[in-house]
């Protein structure tokens, strides 16, 4: 129960023209009627304009996608309740993923996490406008988590690309894939939008915006938004909180050039669910939580039972800056140039009442408190910039560019005093603050580091014919991981010396080559290779058994290891098939990982005290995906009628024993942990005048446990369905709307996050969280 603490992605050719061209990259071509889509997708480009557009849905709405490249706008994202996180809303709708959360909007931040395809979120490629976000894990020393950085509302489109990801991706993570998503521009007339939710356990999130429009004859125009989202635990008790303010500035230069300024900031307090194990779920513990607010009980509890008594309190507090700064620019018709500045801070506190602790005497009181707070606190500050060019010549596209990022990362542990229950005082808070009693008794060690990235690409698109495109490419990428441990507190820990020292993960050539032939009207033919590299991580909490070297228990260890543990790799192998048609959108990909030098963090032992141990193996991975829209009526009362199904396979195995504790375990093909086998997805969705419904039926197959198999949750189906009624304009409100929402709809028991305190090698570990219950939102919103 101890917390511990993409070229637009395996795009081909033609494909990744037309996605830098939907997405505002202002592409200008000589050879215009070469292609002929290009027309259409520049002037949909400057269509576009401030709001959030669709780019594709699964809804009543005409879609179009192109190759491997799914993507989404906010015609989809508006059938979800307001505030849910953006992430849970791609996976609900896109083949490979999986995510999972303990709340139904997907914002407690210990509990969440995304597959794709087999690779865990602090293994794919993430960016906000082009602002590299990296490892998505929960207290993440490498990025930001996408909930964090921007208002959902404020998203214009998110596109994901699973496989190898693209050359231009700038990521040290992108393994498994990308997402790339961009924010929406400040319209060029002033108004604004307001929204207001309710919904169960008191669930209560306001947001609004307020957009300048143009403030002059240079059209210069801005936006600034706030949300507040509020919700009771559904499970024991506490708050989960979330406030967000973003602003973004753009100012247009000349007909084809612009500078635009982001800025976001997160604040979380959120008061977490407990960490549960297989066994006290099957015998009744699915509404077992933490004591909170019962502290007297969580007292005597911890004089009785020490260590294993039950847990008060757990939870985080997180506070994030972003910023970017970019200049677009046109040089020439068929020459642009595009830079990017960007910084992040974090700082976060995770947090629970330790009873394997005791306080210190406090004064005036005559007894120290049998428990205290034990916090781990980490901290990042990221500053970085990107450098593109893109030149158009004859029938070549061709992209260079550079990635230079400086992160200064710590992290450490304290103890803070509880009080006693003879002193009267109250108990701390897990959201803090943690120094009312005093300072940290305690500091069992502190870790700091700096990491340096560059990276550099190079690529070009070569349109052989109007329905044939070929790509090749490379990237070089270098990130040096350099600190450790500055303070040891050796009768703690055990350790004479903790980890420190110097990591690098270089490669001056991975590969990326695709070829996308469109032999018939709405038929499309691909394929793609690319090879990946991922950084060592400096962390690893909360990261499903991604282990860091730093995370083993002394110098020697790290010594050894640091010399013989080769960077992970991976080679992905992809083709697929796509038809579009005005009643079909049909896709079918098949795939092929060789993913080897996988970093573990294995646990072994006994469920309350397990070994912890960091290894490597090769992960060998087929599947297949594949997604069929139906529009069949093109007028008449059905017309708003559209049905998505979605089916995918995936068959990962580890190439190799693993060992702990002196024991042999045997993992050698025996499927990944944590990701479901199957999953199946549909959506029914009919829009009829100003009315709109829609029902989601999700199933994920059986997700394996333990590295050996021996362990496993079983599958599950989740229900969810929505209705909408647009009211019209009444008076200074344009568009009022209501939305109303249940989630789990059939009420089911299952299991969400997995593996949040890495997975045993055999048998159980307090490392589960169980999915949220039968829930209802109701949302009303309109614009001025």
């Amino acid at each position: 129960m101890v917390r511990k603490l993409p070229l637009c992605g395996l795009l081909l050719a033609a494909t990744a023209l037309d996605c830098q061209l939907a997405w505002g990259a202002d592409l200008t071509r000589t050879d215009q009627g070469h292609n002929p889509a290009i027309k259409g997708h520049t002037a949909a480009r400057h269509a576009e304009g401030a709001r959030p557009v669709e780019s594709l849905s699964v809804s009543a709405r005409r879609n179009v996608s192109h190759g491997t490249e799914q993507r989404m706008g906010q015609k989809v994202m508006q059938q979800f309740v307001a505030g849910t996180n953006p992430m849970k809303i791609l996976a609900a709708r896109t083949p490979g993923l999986s995510f999972s959360s303990s709340d139904a909007l997907g914002l407690d931040a210990w509990s969440s996490s995304l597959y794709m395809r087999g690779f865990y979120w602090n293994n794919i490629g993430m960016t906000l406008d082009g602002i590299p976000l990296n490892d998505q894990s929960y207290a993440t020393l490498n990025g930001l988590n996408l909930s964090q950085a921007i208002i959902t509302n404020n998203i214009s489109g998110m596109s994901v690309s699973q496989g190898g990801g693209s050359v231009d991706t700038m990521s040290t993570t992108n393994l498994g894939g990308a997402i790339q998503v961009s924010s929406a521009n400040p319209s060029d007339k002033m108004g604004g939008d307001v929204s207001q939710m309710f919904g169960s356990n008191a669930s209560f999130r306001t947001y609004g915006r307020f957009d300048t429009g143009a403030m002059n004859s240079t059209g210069t125009k801005m936006y600034i938004a706030y949300a507040r989202s509020d919700t009771h635990k559904w499970r024991g008790y506490g708050d989960q909180l979330q406030q967000q303010a973003e602003a973004k500035l753009v100012q247009p230069v000349g007909k084809d050039s612009s500078i635009s300024g982001f800025m976001s900031w997160a604040n979380n307090s959120q008061w977490g669910y407990v960490d549960q194990s297989l066994t006290e779920i099957k015998n009744g513990g699915w509404s077992d939580d933490y004591l909170y607010p019962n502290y007297g009980a969580a007292y005597k509890q911890a004089q009785k039972y020490g260590g294993d008594a039950q847990l008060y309190d757990g939870g985080q507090h997180q506070v994030d800056y972003l910023g970017g700064l970019t200049f677009d620019m046109a040089m020439t018709r068929n020459l642009r140039w595009k830079t990017l500045f960007y910084g992040n801070s974090q700082v976060l506190y995770s947090t629970y009442a330790d009873p394997g602790q005791s306080s210190q005497v406090l004064p005036g009181a005559t007894e120290a408190a049998p428990l205290s707070e034990q916090v781990w606190q980490s901290h990042q500050v990221r500053y970085g910039m990107t450098s593109s060019i893109k030149y158009n010549i004859a029938h070549n596209t061709f992209q260079t560019g550079i990635w230079l990022e400086n992160n200064n990362q710590e992290m450490g542990q304290f103890f803070y005093n509880e009080p006693s229950l003879s002193s009267g005082l109250a108990p701390l808070k897990t959201i803090g603050p943690y120094n009312t009693y005093g300072r940290a008794f305690l500091s069992p060690y502190d870790f700091k580091w700096t990491t340096d990235t560059f990276q550099y690409f190079m690529s070009d698109t070569y349109h052989v014919l109007h329905n044939l495109d070929i790509h090749a490419g490379f990237k070089s990428m270098i990130t040096t991981t350099s600190g450790g441990a500055q303070y040891n507190d050796s009768a703690f820990t055990g350790a004479s010396a903790l980890a420190n020292g110097s990591m690098t993960a270089a490669a001056a050539f991975l590969p990326h080559v695709s070829v996308n032939w469109r032999f018939l009207p709405g038929h499309e033919l691909y394929f793609d290779v690319a090879e990946n590299m991922r950084g060592y991580g400096v962390q690893s909490w909360g990261s499903a058994g991604q282990a860091s070297l730093w995370a083993v228990q002394d110098q020697a260890t790290f010594r050894k290891l640091q010399g013989s543990t080769p960077a992970e790799r991976d080679w992905v192998y992809l083709v697929g098939y796509r038809f579009n048609d005005k009643y079909a959108n049909f896709s079918v990909d098949a795939y092929h990982v060789n993913d080897n030098h996988r970093l573990l963090e294995v646990n072994a032992g006994t469920l309350n005290n397990p070994v912890l141990s960091v290894q490597q193996t090769d992960i060998s991975m087929y599947g297949v995906d594949a997604t069929l829209t139906l529009h069949p009526f093109q007028s008449g009362v059905m017309k708003g009628l559209s049905m998505f199904n979605s089916i995918s396979y995936n068959h990962a195995t580890y190439g190799s024993n693993l060992e702990s504790a002196g024991h042999t375990y045997d993992v050698n093909k025996k499927n990944i942990v944590n990701y479901p086998k199957f999953m199946y997805k549909s959506n029914l969705t009919y829009a009829f005048h100003r009315a709109e419904a829609h029902i989601d039926a999700n199933y994920y197959s059986r997700r394996y446990y333990s590295y050996t198999n021996d362990t496993s949750v079983p599958g599950y189906w989740l229900v969810t369905m929505g209705a909408r009624y647009r009211f019209g304009d009444y008076g200074p409100l344009k568009n009022l709307t209501l939305d109303f929402s249940v989630y789990n709809l059939t009420n089911t028991k299952y299991i969400s996050m997995m593996g949040e305190n890495g997975n045993p090698m055999s048998g159980d570990l307090y490392s589960v969280e169980r999915g949220a219950p039968r829930q209802y939102f109701g949302t009303i919103s309109a614009h001025f």
